[in-house]
C-alpha cells in the first residue's frame, strides 16, 4: 500500500491519474493538493472515493512538509503547473512562479521529509513534464528522445525546462529519488476548454469560428490522457531512479488535421443523432451544414514551434508501454464525452468567460 500526494489533482490530467490510481490501486491513500485555479475543479475528482483534496498552493514548503507528516507520504506525482503557451506569453510571471518556484518548493519538502530526517524510507518523486522543452523540430528532423537537448522556445516550456532540471539535480546531489516524464499534446474528458480540442469542439457546438493560427500545419502528437496515465503508472511501478521517459501517443498530426477531424465528428455526430440540433440550434451541424464553414485562419502565434514528434523506444522496450488508441478512437471517446457531459463544461465556459 502507497500513500501518493498528487499535486494539481482536480486539473485535467491530474484528475484523470487521481481515477485511474483509484481504479488500479483501491486501498492506496491519496491526498490531493491544488490550488483550485481556473483550470482547477473539485468537480474533476468529486466521485472518486476516499480521497482527501487540500486546497493549497505547491509553494507553501510548510504546508507540503506537514501533508508528507501527516499522510505518511511516499510518493509524489506532481501534475501541478500553469501549462497554457498563450497565456505565458502574454504573463510569464506566474510560470516562473508556480513551475520553478512551485517545483523546487516540493523538492524541499521531499528531501526534507525522505533523506535529512533519517527515516530511510522507500520513496519516489514523480515530475510531470512536456516535449515542449526539447524545442522546435523541422519536417524530416528525427522525433525528440530522452538525450535530445532542451531548446525551449515559449516562456511556458523555458518554466518547465527549469523545473525539469531541478528534479534531475536533487536526484543527483541528494540522492532523492526521483522520475520525470516528458510527454505530447494530452485530450480526453475534463480538459479545460481553452486548449485545442475542447475550444474547437465546443466552438463547434455553438457555431463559433475555429480560428487556425498560420497555415495550420504546425504539428503535434496526439495522446489520449487515460494512455498517459498507464504510462505514467509504468513508470512510478518500474521506472529507474533518475531516468527520464517520453511519453507519447504515436499520433503525429498537423493542427488542421486535427481540426478536420473535430469537424466530421461533430457533424457524424448530429447526423446520427437528430436531437443534438435541438440542444446545438447554433450549430451548422443542426442545419445540416459542415462544421469546417466555422474555420478561419488568423494570425500565427509569436514563437510558434513547428512540430514536435515522441520517440517512445525507451518506455516501450523497458517498461512495455504503449498507447491503446489511435487519434480517430480517442477522439470519438472525447466527443462523446463532451456530448454528454454539458453540465460539467457549460458553467466554466460562463465563468471564464473563454475567448472563444
Amino acid at each position: 500500500m502507497a500513500n501518493l500526494i498528487v499535486t494539481g489533482g482536480a486539473g485535467f490530467i491530474g484528475a484523470n491519474f487521481v481515477r485511474h490510481w483509484r481504479k488500479i490501486s483501491p486501498n492506496d491513500g491519496i491526498v490531493v493538493l491544488d490550488a483550485l485555479t481556473y483550470a482547477g475543479n473539485p468537480a474533476n475528482i468529486a466521485d472518486v472515493s476516499n480521497i482527501t483534496l487540500v486546497e493549497g498552493d505547491i509553494c507553501d514548503t510548510a504546508l507540503v512538509s506537514q501533508l508528507l507528516a501527516d499522510h505518511a507520504i511516499d510518493t509524489i506525482v506532481h501534475f501541478a503547473a500553469e501549462s497554457h503557451v498563450d497565456r505565458s506569453i502574454t504573463g510569464p510571471d506566474a510560470f516562473v512562479t508556480t513551475n520553478v518556484v512551485g517545483t523546487h518548493s516540493l523538492l524541499k519538502a521531499a528531501k526534507t521529509a525522505w533523506l535529512d530526517k533519517g527515516t530511510g524510507m522507500p520513496h519516489r518523486f514523480h515530475h510531470v513534464s512536456t516535449d515542449e522543452v526539447y524545442g522546435t523540430l523541422e519536417a524530416d528532423d528525427p522525433a525528440f528522445s530522452e538525450t535530445t537537448p532542451y531548446a525551449p522556445n515559449s516562456p511556458y516550456s523555458a518554466s518547465k525546462a527549469g523545473s525539469d532540471h531541478l528534479v534531475r539535480a536533487y536526484q543527483h546531489t541528494y540522492g532523492l529519488e526521483t522520475t520525470t516524464s516528458n510527454c505530447s499534446n494530452n485530450y480526453g474528458p475534463y480538459q479545460f476548454p481553452e486548449k485545442l480540442i475542447p475550444l474547437f469542439t465546443l466552438n463547434a457546438l455553438s457555431g463559433r469560428k475555429l480560428p487556425i493560427y498560420g497555415d495550420g500545419m504546425n504539428v503535434r502528437d496526439w495522446l489520449h490522457v487515460e494512455d498517459h496515465c498507464v504510462g505514467i503508472e509504468r513508470i512510478l511501478r518500474d521506472g529507474r531512479v533518475g531516468e527520464t521517459y517520453n511519453v507519447g501517443g504515436g499520433q503525429e498530426l498537423p493542427n488542421i488535421e486535427v481540426i478536420r477531424e473535430i469537424c466530421r465528428g461533430v457533424d457524424a455526430a448530429f447526423a446520427q443523432n437528430p436531437g443534438l440540433a435541438d440542444r446545438f440550434p447554433d450549430a451548422p451541424a443542426a442545419q445540416g451544414r459542415s462544421s469546417e464553414e466555422l474555420m478561419t485562419y488568423v494570425e500565427d502565434r509569436k514563437g510558434h514551434d513547428r512540430r514536435y514528434a515522441i520517440d517512445e523506444t525507451k518506455i516501450r522496450g523497458e517498461l512495455g508501454y504503449a498507447p491503446a488508441r489511435n487519434f480517430p478512437q480517442g477522439f470519438a471517446e472525447t466527443l462523446h464525452w463532451y456530448l454528454n457531459n454539458e453540465n460539467w463544461w457549460q458553467p466554466l465556459i460562463e465563468r471564464a468567460n473563454i475567448n472563444r
